[in-house]
């Protein structure tokens, strides 16, 4: 009887691949409010309906020193901001729950937007980075956090106009 061979290509339990678990499963899109963010988180949003990841969202609230310093109440106002995606991301997934089912979660963080995004990736092992290209004129000169990000070249980034 001849003995059947395993092709080459086969998932094999001593290569490490999974079956059923190619593919992404967490997509991450950092967000500000600004409109290349939403558009990013769209699109982040599209990529796990499609591949059934979960998407997670990460506001990155900014520790603004100086302000702080002379008594503005930022972290009043970065909160504020934080509740006013959350709710507006909870209302456009309640829109859309009779058509879409994709998973997802919001997560705030404060500091450095940078530093708080690669964290979040980190922390939930991120498959993708999707951010917004940045709409200040300075970040040409000086970089953006989406240029970090790539830098850091520890997960697929996608910048999105």
């Amino acid at each position: 009887m001849a003995q059947e061979k395993t092709p080459e290509w086969s998932a094999d339990a001593r290569s490490g691949f999974e079956l059923g678990t190619d593919g992404p499963r967490v997509v991450l899109a950092g967000v500000d409010g600004s409109d290349a963010s939403w558009r990013a988180a769209a699109y982040a949003g599209g990529l796990a309906r499609r591949q059934h990841a979960l998407l997670a969202i990460v506001y990155v609230q900014p520790f603004m020193a100086m302000q702080s310093a002379y008594g503005a109440d930022v972290q009043g106002v970065t909160a504020e901001m934080a509740d006013d995606i959350a709710h507006t991301i909870a209302e456009h997934a309640e829109r859309v729950k009779d058509v879409y089912t994709t998973r997802w979660k919001f997560l705030t963080r404060r500091g450095d937007a940078y530093t708080g995004l690669a964290a979040a990736a980190d922390e939930l092992k991120a498959d993708a980075v999707i951010v917004g290209a940045s709409e200040k004129a300075g970040h040409r000169l000086v970089g953006s956090v989406a240029v970090r990000l790539v830098k850091a070249g520890r997960w697929p980034v996608t910048v999105v106009p």
